[in-house]
């Protein structure tokens, strides 16, 4: 066999080789449950949580969490009638979570009216999803939350380049 031929061959069985490992190493990670998968073990959408996600830690015993998206700039989105309202999701988020509620969130913030306020609190009571931000709380039905927002077109991208948007109700608690 000549040199080249040799180098070739050991080159095809490298490349069979970390395809192989590859493919072993999502195979075995396929089995740990994504971000939106634990969202739902909480009793909360998974849609609260835009796609991108990376990566997340997260602590049983307290239920702290970490969440890390793609990407160095975080994700943001309008929603709203009119896309009165501007998301914003830090690359990391972090937070408590338990059965139906986020609490001392970091790293989600919504502009209203040219100012930016961070969202603290997520909570669900039945078909309904409230986001705490300082006194205020928004609330919206749950089913609204059934999918992923995607970064910078939100719930609907369709409807985001056609220039439609949701209805928000803003009640001071």
């Amino acid at each position: 066999m000549s040199m080249a031929k040799s180098h070739l061959v050991h080159l095809l069985f490298f490349l069979t080789a970390a395809a192989a490992a590859a493919a072993a190493a999502s195979t075995s990670n396929s089995t740990t449950p994504t971000a939106y998968e634990m969202l739902e073990r909480y009793k909360l959408p998974r849609g609260i949580l835009p796609q991108g996600v990376e990566r997340y830690v997260l602590h049983p015993d307290d239920g702290s969490f970490e969440v890390f998206f793609s990407g160095a700039g975080g994700c943001e989105f309008s929603v709203g009638e009119g896309d009165r309202y501007l998301l914003h999701y830090e690359r990391r988020i972090a937070g408590t979570a338990r059965a139906g509620s986020i609490t001392a969130l970091q790293g989600v913030s919504v502009k209203v009216f040219f100012v930016w306020f961070g969202i603290t609190e997520v909570d669900r009571a039945g078909d309904q999803l409230s986001f705490r931000v300082g006194p205020l709380a928004a609330s919206f039905p749950l089913r609204k939350f059934a999918v992923s927002p995607r970064c910078r077109c939100g719930f609907d991208c369709a409807a985001a380049a056609a220039g439609d948007g949701d209805t928000v109700a803003v009640a001071a608690s």
